[in-house]
C-alpha cells in the first residue's frame, strides 16, 4: 500500500540524523518485502551494517534507511527533501534508480559472449554521479545475497551471475576488497556449491597444520622486525574460497601446489621499512624468485600498493608474505573509500575535500571506463546513453538518441515500421530524447515505411546519421522501383510504335550502353537518352552486313609479352578492350574476332559476350593476359552517396592516394543524392578493389562499385 506524507509538515533543512531516518522509515514500511521476501526494514539494517565500516557519512546512512521510501510513499521525494535535504533525496533517488536497473536487466540474463555484460558495465557507469550511490549499490547486492544465505535459498542463480559479471568487477575495480571477496565468495556458493564445499574442507583439512605453521612463521618474522628494531604489525592473511579456486584453474594447480594457501601479512609504517623489512626476510628465508612482485614502485591499475614475495622454510613449505604501510593496507582493504579517513581527519575545508574526492574517484572511473570502451574512435568523442528493451537488454546510443534511432538500431525493418513508443511505459512522442536507464517499446505497423517528416532536422526525430542514412536509403529503392516501371512502360511504348515488340531488351540495353535492363529502364524515366535512340540503335543493327569469320592461322606457340593481352596461338594480332564490360586483370577473358578491329576482349561473365557466342560460337577465340608490368586499363567505376559539400573532393583524393588515374568524371545531384561515374586506370583488380573499399568510408557514400 502506497502511502501519502502530505498532511505532514515539513522540516526545513534540518542536520542530517541516521537514527532519525531509521525511526521515521520503520513505521512507513511496516510488513513491506522486497521481490526477494527480505523485508524493507531488514534490508536497511544490513546496508548500514556493510557501509558504516567503509565510510561514517551521515547522509549514507540515512539514505541507506531510507532506500524504501520511493515504493511506500507517493511524494517521497518532497518528503525526503523537507526532512533530509537534497542530498539525501538524491542518494535515494539514484540507488532506487539502480536497484530497479537490475530488476529489469535480469530476465535478459547477463552473458558475456554476447557483449551485455560489458553494456551493462557501461550503463551502470553512466548512471552513477556519484561514489556512495555506488557503496549503497554493491552493500544492497552484498546484503541479498547474505539474506539468500541465511535462508539456504538455492534458487538464486541469476543473482549470482549477475554479481559475478557486474558487481564484483565494479568492486574489484574500485579497490573495495571486502566486498568483492565477500561477493564473490557467496555468488561461488549459489552457483557451484557442490565445488565450494569441496574447497571449503580443503581449508578445514588443512586448518590446523596451516595455523601451525602460520604461527611459527609469524613469530620468526615478529622476531626479525623486532631485532632491526621496526614497529610492524603481523598478522595471517585470511583466505577467500573462490579466489582459491580461481588460482587453481588459472594455473592448473593442486590445492597443495597453492603459493598463497599459507600466508602473512607484515605492515609497517614508512615504505623504506617494506624495503628494509623485504630484506631481512629474504636473508631469514629462502626466496622463491619466480613469486616477487613489487607494486609499491609498479601500482596495479587501481591504485593497489604492496611488495609480494614467496618463500620457503626449512623444509620447502612455501610461504606468501606482503608487506605494506598502513595507508596502503587501508587502501587495500577499502579501496577509494580508504581516502575519505585521512581527509576527514584533515583540516582541509569541506569543498576541498570533495573535490578531492571526486579527483580519486574519476581517476578509478576512467580506468575501468577504458576497460570497456566501445573499439570505435569516433564513440570515444561522443556522449553515449544506455537503454533498455522490454526483455531487459542494453542497447547503447549516441547521447540525444530519440525512441525512433532506437527502433533503427535494433533492426532497419523495425525503425522503417515504427508509429510509436513506449518509454517507461508511458506513451511518448517519436522525437523525444532518450536518456540513460530508461526502458523503451516500440510500437509498430505490420507494413509500411518511414516518412519523409523523419528527415526534417527542424522536427529531431532523427538524431543519428546512420538511421537518417537507412531512411533515405528506404525512399531511394522506392523511387528506383517506380522508375523501373515507368520507364519498363516508356519503352515498350516505344518498340510498339516501331512494331519491334519481340525485340529482347538485354540486347537493346547493351546497344545503348547500358549494363542492364533496369539501368535503360532507370535512364528512360530520367530522361538520360532520347526514346529516338531507341529507332536509330535498331536501324543500325538491321543494316549491319553480316561479319565474315576471320581465318585465324594457328602458330605453334604463343608470342611472349608483346602486347597487352595474348592471343593463345595467333602471332601477333590486333586486340582492343570491350567498352561495355572493361576487363582488368585478372578477370577472366575471352575474346571475339571482329572484321577490321582484330579481337575484342571481353570479361568472361560479360553478357554481350554471351550473346555474340550464341550466335557466332565460331568467332570466340581463347585469349589471356600479357606481362606488360606498366600496363594501365580504363575502368568505369558508378557511385552512390547522400549529395554534400566537398563529397567529389573526398572521393577524388582516394584515387590519388592509390594512384589511380582519372581520365573521367560524370556527375548528376537529385533530392539529394549524387550519382557519379568515374573513368579510371588500374593495373589490376586488387587495387581496383582497394580503392572501392576506401571509397565506401567516406562520409555519405551508400555504395561504391565496379560498373
Amino acid at each position: 500500500m502506497v502511502m501519502t506524507a502530505a498532511a505532514e509538515s515539513p522540516v526545513a533543512s534540518p542536520a542530517v540524523d541516521p537514527a532519525a531516518a531509521r525511526a521515521l522509515a520503520a513505521p512507513l514500511y511496516l510488513d513491506r518485502k522486497l521481490t526477494t521476501g527480505e523485508p524493507f526494514v531488514e534490508h536497511a539494517d544490513g546496508i548500514v551494517a556493510i557501509v558504516a565500516p567503509l565510510r561514517a557519512d551521515a547522509d549514507l546512512l540515512a539514505a541507506a534507511y531510507l532506500f524504501g521510501t520511493h515504493d511506500v510513499l507517493r511524494d517521497a521525494d518532497d518528503w525526503l527533501r523537507a526532512r533530509f535535504g537534497a542530498t539525501v533525496a538524491e542518494l535515494v533517488a539514484n540507488l532506487r534508480q539502480l536497484m530497479r536497473l537490475s530488476e529489469r536487466t535480469r530476465p535478459q540474463g547477463v552473458d558475456d559472449a554476447g557483449g551485455q555484460a560489458e553494456a551493462l558495465r557501461k550503463m551502470l557507469l553512466a548512471m552513477c554521479s556519484d561514489l556512495r550511490v555506488v557503496l549503497l549499490r554493491l552493500a544492497s547486492r552484498l546484503q541479498t545475497l547474505r539474506w539468500f544465505a541465511a535462508q539456504k535459498r538455492s534458487d538464486v542463480e541469476a543473482f549470482a551471475r549477475e554479481t559475478m559479471a557486474l558487481y564484483a568487477p565494479l568492486a574489484n575495480r574500485l579497490g573495495i576488497w571486502q566486498l568483492k571477496w565477500e561477493l564473490e565468495d557467496l555468488s561461488f556458493r549459489f552457483l557451484e556449491p557442490e565445488t565450494y564445499k569441496r574447497v571449503a574442507r580443503w581449508l578445514e583439512e588443512k586448518r590446523v597444520e596451516r595455523e601451525g605453521f602460520i604461527a611459527q612463521a609469524q613469530t620468526d618474522v615478529a622476531a626479525l622486525m623486532k631485532q632491526a628494531g621496526i614497529d610492524a604489525q603481523i598478522s595471517g592473511r585470511p583466505k577467500h574460497i573462490y579466489s582459491i579456486w580461481a588460482k587453481m584453474q588459472a594455473k592448473q594447480l593442486a590445492f597443495d601446489e597453492l603459493y598463497d594457501v599459507r600466508a602473512l601479512r607484515v605492515i609497517v609504517e614508512t615504505v623504506a621499512q617494506c624495503y628494509q623489512a623485504l630484506s631481512l626476510i629474504h636473508e631469514r628465508f629462502a626466496p622463491i624468485a619466480s613469486e616477487y612482485d613489487d607494486y609499491i614502485a609498479r601500482p596495479k591499475p587501481n591504485g593497489y600498493q604492496s611488495l609480494h614475495t614467496v618463500v620457503a622454510d626449512a623444509g620447502g613449505r612455501p610461504l606468501e608474505i606482503q608487506i605494506r604501510t598502513r595507508e596502503m593496507h587501508d587502501f587495500a582493504e577499502l579501496g577509494v573509500a580508504a581516502h575519505w579517513r585521512y581527509k576527514e581527519g584533515g583540516r582541509a575545508d569541506k569543498g576541498a575535500r570533495a573535490e578531492e574526492e571526486r579527483v580519486a574517484w574519476l581517476r578509478q572511473l576512467l580506468a575501468w571506463k577504458q576497460e570497456v570502451a566501445a573499439p570505435d574512435p569516433r564513440a570515444a568523442r561522443e556522449e553515449r546513453i544506455y537503454v533498455l528493451t522490454p526483455q531487459g537488454r542494453v542497447v547503447e546510443l549516441a547521447a540525444g538518441s530519440t525512441p525512433v534511432d532506437f527502433a533503427y538500431h535494433l533492426h532497419t525493418e523495425l525503425g522503417h515500421r515504427c508509429r510509436g513508443a513506449r518509454v517507461d511505459g508511458a506513451i511518448v512522442q517519436l522525437n523525444t530524447p532518450l536518456t540513460t536507464g530508461q526502458t523503451v517499446e516500440i510500437i509498430a505497423a505490420k507494413t509500411g515505411g518511414p516518412s519523409r517528416d523523419w528527415l526534417n532536422v527542424e522536427l529531431g526525430v532523427l538524431a543519428s546519421s546512420r538511421a537518417r542514412t537507412k531512411v533515405r536509403q528506404w525512399f531511394n529503392a522506392q523511387e528506383t522501383a517506380q522508375a523501373l516501371v515507368a520507364g519498363r512502360a516508356l519503352i515498350d511504348k516505344e518498340l510498339a510504335r516501331l512494331g519491334k515488340t519481340a525485340v529482347k531488351l538485354e540486347d537493346l540495353a547493351h546497344r545503348l550502353g547500358f549494363a542492364g535492363v533496369d539501368e535503360l529502364c532507370v535512364a528512360a524515366t530520367k530522361e538520360e537518352f532520347s526514346l529516338r535512340s531507341i529507332e536509330q540503335a535498331l536501324t543500325v543493327a538491321s543494316a549491319a552486313p553480316a561479319e565474315e569469320p576471320l581465318a585465324v592461322t594457328k602458330a605453334a606457340t604463343a608470342p611472349a609479352g608483346k602486347g597487352k593481352v595474348l592471343v593463345v596461338g595467333v602471332d601477333s594480332l590486333l586486340t582492343s578492350l570491350a567498352r561495355c564490360c572493361r576487363p582488368v586483370p585478372p578477370d577472366e577473358i575471352v575474346g571475339f574476332v571482329t572484321r577490321g578491329k582484330g579481337v575484342s576482349i571481353h570479361r568472361a561473365g560479360c553478357s554481350n559476350a554471351q550473346a555474340l557466342a550464341l550466335r557466332q560460337l565460331e568467332r570466340v577465340i581463347e585469349v589471356a593476359w600479357g606481362r606488360a608490368a606498366d600496363a594501365v586499363y580504363p575502368v568505369d567505376v558508378f557511385v552512390v552517396a547522400s549529395d554534400r559539400s566537398g563529397l567529389l573532393r573526398d572521393v577524388s583524393e582516394v584515387f590519388a592516394r592509390e594512384k589511380l588515374n582519372v581520365i573521367g568524371v560524370n556527375t548528376l545531384s537529385r533530392r539529394g543524392d549524387a550519382q557519379m561515374q568515374f573513368t579510371v586506370e588500374v593495373g589490376d583488380a586488387a587495387a581496383l578493389r582497394r580503392a572501392l573499399a576506401q571509397i565506401g568510408e567516406v562520409p555519405g557514400v551508400l555504395s561504391a562499385r565496379r560498373k
